[in-house]
């Protein structure tokens, strides 16, 4: 079925020659038509134009007059199959416990670990739609989801499971990725080394075995897994082909970006502790440096020096990771908007950063991030809205009237 949008006040992030990602300078541009017509054959995009130059016939007409039309958001970064709130912890914070006191005593991964457990896979898993139903209606049409909060080898399956039965029935474009070592379990504390064994022997050829994971992550940081570590798991993981996206450097300067960009990782996630040496490291190399405002936000952390990375001539990618402890949010406007006032990123940078730089970081920007010929029809009808700034800008209102998945509408 040929469906034309027409009447559109700007379509924005068009591409004649498609990229794989954006970088430095040129995430400051983003390429628009005034007075657009979009027009989509069944589930891609075949061409666009100005209105008055438009010559053909379809099978559906959509009237876009006053309203922008963008690709959809793709969140690169997520932990949303979880079971429970973890609100209590959230006043802790507020009384003034460090995130990783919290995990100390039990708290933080090891609380969400315990829910996990104790979940059915149902419960994982209608919880977890809801979530996605929410997330599609703020804009996004494609999440890549970690598991983490297993611990154990059954528990992390039951999450992988979980993010399959996802894959199978929502039209979002959904990747997997094996987070075994998210955390130490308490009963190995002091023996961590055994920890890393079981990811090793049980957990990654389990997963692999049945198709669950297209990625493999670490927790590579201060207090949660080594450089060595690190290197272990990611290694026995590309035995196995998963390729790597690596928490680093969240608490620290852990040597978690220099290992993600050693292993060809396609994205090293979190950055507040990041240096001239580590920018250096990832120049030139293929990993995503990705930021995750809403977390450095609701811990009141460092911010990761985004502009540095941008006049270093890297790219960034901004995803939500949203979790139950750390960032409870799937909203990628509320994320856009964020970018531009805590990071200062300009709305071009930060709409560069949250669909075709998030696409590339889950290996997917070949598809989709940007509306170019032949990729997937995700995209986006604003409401009426006066400019492409006012997406950052009114922080608070959700700026989404329709979602079209694969050229078929969802919101």
């Amino acid at each position: 079925m040929r469906t034309i949008i027409k009447n559109i006040k700007q379509l924005l992030m068009v591409e004649t020659a498609p990229r794989p990602r954006v970088c430095g300078a040129e995430m400051a541009k983003i390429a628009t038509v005034d007075n657009a017509y979009l027009v989509v054959d069944d589930d891609r995009f075949v061409s666009w134009g100005v209105m008055d130059n438009y010559q053909g016939t379809a099978d559906r007409e959509i009237d876009a007059t006053g309203r922008m039309v963008m690709p959809a958001f793709c969140d690169s970064h997520t932990h949303m199959v979880y079971a429970g709130s973890r609100e209590i912890e959230y006043t802790d914070k507020i009384r003034g416990l460090s995130y990783e006191e919290i995990a100390r005593r039990g708290g933080g991964i090891l609380n969400s670990a315990k829910r996990v457990q104790e979940a059915s896979e149902q419960q994982l898993f209608d919880d977890a739609m809801l979530r996605l139903h929410e997330m599609a209606a703020h804009g996004t049409g494609a999440v890549e989801i970690k598991s983490g909060y297993g611990m154990t080898v059954d528990a992390e399956l039951k999450m992988l499971r979980v993010i399959r039965r996802l894959r199978e029935q929502s039209p979002l474009t959904i990747r997997a990725t094996l987070l075994g070592a998210h955390g130490i379990p308490l009963e190995y504390r002091g023996r961590q080394e055994q920890f890393v064994d079981l990811v090793i022997e049980q957990m990654i050829p389990r997963a692999a075995d049945e198709g669950l994971a297209d990625f493999i992550d670490v927790f590579c940081d201060q207090g949660f897994f080594t450089v060595a570590d690190t290197e272990r798991m990611l290694e026995a993981g590309a035995r196995y082909g998963l390729r790597p996206k690596i928490h680093a450097n969240e608490m620290a300067l852990s040597g978690g970006i220099q290992v993600a960009v050693r292993y060809n990782a396609l994205s090293c996630d979190h950055l507040e502790f990041t240096g001239p040496a580590e920018i250096e490291c990832l120049k030139g190399s293929a990993t995503m440096p990705t930021v995750l405002p809403g977390a450095a936000f609701f811990l009141n952390m460092r911010q990761a020096p985004v502009r540095q990375m941008m006049d270093a001539g890297l790219p960034v990618a901004i995803a939500s990771d949203y979790n139950p402890g750390s960032s409870p949010n799937g909203n990628m406007q509320l994320i856009l908007s964020m970018a531009c006032v805590t990071y200062r990123m300009l709305p071009e940078e930060a709409i560069n950063a949250t669909t075709i730089n998030t696409a590339y970081a889950m290996g997917v920007s070949d598809r989709l991030g940007s509306i170019a010929r032949g990729k997937e029809a995700n995209f986006i009808i604003t409401k009426p809205i006066p400019t492409y700034e006012y997406l950052p800008y009114a922080y608070g209102e959700n700026k989404v009237e329709q979602l079209y998945i694969a050229g078929k509408r969802l919101v």
